[in-house]
């Protein structure tokens, strides 16, 4: 699993009990997405420009220990598979010591612009590496 980001916790992530609010791991996953597809060659931006979109339709998140305010964190992700119309990416955050926080994936759907599933983009499984797609 690559180490595509890396972010540091800001007082306003943490919740009343000063650990980071759970929700927040979901816009850590958002922005290890961003940064691996980046790395690939395959920027959010063009895919969208092509009128292609990648909505969320699963996500799980196990929590293991909190981060609080501070932190620096790491956000490790990975393409898990590749289906004919959706992409599941795997993460894992953790603490600049190594101590894992939380783990998790999130599976998204390829639709056009109207929301239409769509088949994933050749140019899309070159960058990435999938030349075929799964099942």
């Amino acid at each position: 699993m690559e180490k595509v980001a890396t972010v540091r916790v800001l007082f306003a992530d943490t919740d009343a009990m000063g650990i980071v609010y759970y929700a927040n791991y979901l816009k850590w996953f958002e922005m290890g997405r961003v940064e691996l597809m980046r790395r690939l060659g395959m920027e959010y931006r063009e895919l969208t420009g092509t009128g292609i979109h990648l909505p969320v339709t699963e996500v799980s998140v196990r929590y293991l220990s909190p981060a609080r305010y501070d932190d620096l964190l790491a956000i490790h992700t990975e393409i898990r598979k590749c289906k004919r119309a959706s992409i599941a990416f795997g993460y894992r955050i953790e603490r600049e010591d190594g101590v894992l926080l939380a783990k998790g994936e999130t599976v998204h759907a390829f639709t056009d612009g109207d929301g239409k599933i769509v088949r994933i983009p050749e140019p899309f499984l070159e960058k990435t590496g999938f030349r075929q797609p799964l099942s």
